[in-house]
């Protein structure tokens, strides 16, 4: 009787696991759907002539004749498959409107220089806060997280000054420095270094190795994950900018693809599209490529894997 009770239980109890199981797999399923729906829908309308593009979201970007909004009184029509597949959007974007692409590099320009640099920066300044002793250096790490915490609105102004101050206002360094010297990494590399066990640093210590050894040997080798997963993070970020490109840059040449595609008209949304799928290469890229280290990064959360 108590084998076929406890056999009872541990049937009843599997059935909850794989009912939780169930439930949790359907409301991930839903939670997926309605964030790649969006992306689906850029993707494939890409594909869509300007024609089709006014017939199903015209009421969307329609216009009044004084150029404001008008009501939408037509009911809009969310295709996914294209009546006619049509490559005129790319063809315009790659080869005919040469500005498209020039604003695509001005991106790549722009966070190219921010992503190495700062992860340069981030890896001496977490080397030292982890290594170093004192109460100042605690002070100047807590400064770090407190600027971390501040949102780029918040940050604008005094980059603005400062910019301005250093004559560098309408010029590409404007962006550089802000975000070579963004405490973002410093912070995420910072607490994955303090916990390398310090057995590592004590062998490597009595093996003769100085502090460079130590940090190019055992301490970068052993961030590596944090190092992909930080790398991920600030390219996405900075890819997608908008606010600090409008404020700190005067000349719109110089603007990313990121403010450019905001600045598309109405009579243009098939290019947008196109534009936008375009856009999303590079981030989709980075993160299929980086994805087990940058899950592996947050998993562990600075610790080091066994």
């Amino acid at each position: 009787m108590w084998k076929m009770s406890k056999k009872r239980t541990l049937s009843q109890k599997r059935k909850r696991e794989l009912i939780q199981i169930t439930l949790i797999t359907i409301v991930a399923a839903v939670f997926a759907i309605v964030f790649l729906t969006p992306i689906v829908l850029t993707i494939t309308n890409s594909f869509m002539s300007q024609t089709e593009i006014n017939a199903n979201y015209g009421a969307i970007f329609a216009r009044s004749e004084n150029g404001g909004k008008v009501f939408i009184s037509k009911i809009v029509h969310l295709k996914f498959i294209p009546d006619m597949v049509s490559f005129g959007q790319y063809l315009t974007v790659l080869f005919k409107s040469p500005e498209y692409l020039y604003k695509f590099w001005n991106s790549v320009i722009l966070v190219g220089p921010i992503v190495v640099f700062q992860l340069g920066v981030a890896l001496f300044a977490s080397y030292g806060f982890a290594r170093a002793k004192g109460r100042l250096k605690e002070i100047i790490f807590f400064t770090y997280i407190i600027l971390m915490l501040m949102p780029y609105q918040v940050t604008l102004v005094p980059n603005y000054l400062v910019s301005s101050w250093l004559h560098i206002i309408n010029t590409r360094w404007a962006i550089w420095l802000p975000g070579i010297a963004s405490p973002f990494a410093v912070y995420l590399l910072t607490k994955f270094m303090r916990r390398i066990p310090s057995a590592y640093i004590d062998a490597a210590k009595m093996d003769g190795a100085n502090e460079w050894k130590i940090f190019t040997k055992v301490c970068v080798p052993m961030t590596k994950s944090c190092l992909y997963s930080v790398a991920i993070l600030v390219f996405i970020d900075y890819w997608n900018m908008v606010e600090q490109p409008l404020v700190l840059l005067a000349d719109p040449e110089m603007y990313p693809l990121s403010v450019f595609l905001s600045q598309i008209n109405a009579g243009e949304t098939g290019l947008a599209f196109a534009v936008a799928t375009i856009y999303m290469i590079p981030g989709l890229l980075v993160f299929l490529y980086g994805e087990d280290y940058l899950v592996e990064g947050i998993m562990y959360q600075g610790g080091i894997k066994g």
